[in-house]
């Protein structure tokens, strides 16, 4: 999970996120066998009816869809600081510098052009493209460049960073070649697809694979669910199509994993097709908001808090004035169903309130103390959240939890950018500790033990004492903004 968390933009930009990708070169041989043992040639059977299981012709869709696919290349204009040059500041190598070049400080440019590229689909014939917000997103110039070598100018209609989709068009008249948005809820995995784009600038390259997995999480957003391929996908392919064998764009190929080979990721057209209506109307999308912190449930966790399964949405934390908190939901529920639709997990969860009109009211099932509710909310509008980062103590950890615990003062918690002035701090983690096995990070304000409210540490060791016996702690914990729950499970 870790390497899919580092995935890569498959884009030619030189982004921080981004790597290289390596080009593996295969090298084929013939294996010569020989028979010493045998004195007699052994006749060899009748030959099956020859069977053709290899894959069917892509040559028409080839041509039928090629013309809808474009190359789009990038400029941005980036700003650098230039360092100054030790020992060039006084002394007798920066007067001699002077005197032959004169004080060029402040001279040299503080801007340059870098440039990358990508791929797109046509979706209207008026020159509406559908690409990947990375691809784009901070360009001063945009060049699309058709099938048929024809060249075009291009503006950014609207973005959408947590999909990384976004809407450019031709600024141009004509009539351009659409390609047909599929249904990706109907894709079915072992699916034959092709992948169409301009992987390292090579125009209009077509690759082919099969449908590996559907519903995919990456760590690259709270809306991730991406289908993977084996059909190759390399750098330049981002923001090019999937296409299904009835020729649909089933998908938006954006992600690959630095060095592995077969495995590719794209968005759901039936994501991007949500969002069109507003990218192009305004530009943005708006999203529901319910105003909670909510995180998957582990076997452990489940255990730990009597539940009979892993489904659902558990809530950290109710942001105060939220839609959440006025309709009643509390910190430890499990949100089981959202508008009359059972909830797998926190993932899915996000997903259907972001897509549910703001200002509506929906029910929501929660377990709340192993009992099942209904509370009714009325969903508002997404605002981004600011979060701090907690500072690290460099405390030797004691204990057989491996936790070094410290109170939570004022004082600290102003360096530490908090607002609360209680709880405790979790000052050092022992490596191969319980708590270190457990995730739990050095920083980490501990707010609750076995659902029950702590406020110094002193009290936490009480608990943890009390605790012999049992094979784990149920810890709320604040980390930067958020709040989650972790199970700390004795060695």
């Amino acid at each position: 999970m870790d390497r899919l968390r580092r995935y890569v933009k498959a884009g030619n930009l030189r982004y921080p996120a981004l790597a290289v990708v390596a080009l593996t070169f295969l090298v084929t041989g013939m294996l010569l066998a020989s028979s010493f043992g045998s004195t007699k040639p052994v006749q060899a059977a009748p030959a099956a009816a020859a069977v053709n299981h290899g894959p069917p012709s892509f040559v028409n869709l080839a041509d039928s869809l090629g013309p809808s696919v474009v190359n789009i290349r990038v400029t941005k204009i980036q700003k650098t600081e230039l360092p100054d040059m030790p020992g060039f500041d006084g002394g007798p190598f920066g007067d001699m510098f002077k005197r032959f070049f004169g004080d060029m400080h402040g001279q040299f440019p503080r801007q340059f052009k870098s440039r990358g590229a990508g791929s797109g689909v046509v979706i209207n014939s008026n020159g509406t493209i559908l690409t990947n917000n990375h691809v784009v997103d901070g360009a001063s110039e945009i060049i699309v460049t058709m099938n048929d070598k024809q060249e075009y100018k291009a503006r950014v209609v609207g973005r959408d960073p947590k999909t990384d989709l976004a809407v450019i068009k031709i600024d141009a008249k004509g009539q351009f070649q659409a390609a047909k948005l599929g249904d990706s809820d109907a894709l079915r995995v072992g699916e034959w697809v092709l992948a169409i784009g301009n992987p390292f600038g090579l125009s209009n390259t077509i690759t082919s694979g099969i449908v590996s997995a559907k519903g995919r999480i990456i760590g690259a957003g709270p809306y991730d669910d991406f289908i993977q391929t084996d059909a190759p996908i390399n750098p330049g392919n981002s923001g090019g199509p999937l296409f299904n064998m009835r020729g649909e764009v089933i998908g938006i190929n954006t992600a690959i994993i630095p060095d592995g080979q077969g495995i590719g990721f794209a968005i759901p057209v039936n994501t991007a097709k949500t969002l069109l209506p507003e990218l192009i109307s305004k530009g943005k999308v708006t999203r529901g908001y319910l105003g909670v912190n909510i995180q998957s449930i582990t076997p452990d966790l489940a255990a730990s808090l009597n539940l009979k399964n892993t489904k659902g949405a558990l809530v950290s934390e109710v942001q105060k004035d939220s839609p959440a908190e006025q309709a009643g939901v509390k910190r430890g529920d499990v949100i089981t169903g959202f508008n009359g639709k059972d909830v797998k997990d926190n993932h899915e969860l996000a997903s259907a309130v972001a897509a549910t009109p703001i200002g509506k009211s929906v029910p929501l099932k929660i377990v709340r103390d192993g009992k099942e509710m209904t509370l009714n909310v009325k969903i508002g509008d997404l605002s981004t959240q600011e979060t701090g980062e907690v500072q690290k103590s460099e405390a030797e950890p004691q204990g057989k939890w491996g936790l070094q615990l410290r109170d939570l003062t004022p004082e600290l918690a102003r360096r530490m950018g908090l607002k609360r002035e209680k709880g405790v701090v979790v000052a050092g983690v022992r490596s191969g500790s319980p708590a270190d096995e457990s995730s739990v990070r050095a920083g980490d304000i501990i707010l609750e033990v076995n659902r029950q409210p702590v406020n110094k540490a002193e009290d936490m060791k009480q608990m943890m004492e009390q605790s012999k016996g049992k094979d784990s702690l149920l810890l709320l914990i604040q980390r930067g903004g958020n709040t989650l729950y972790i199970v700390l499970k004795a060695a």
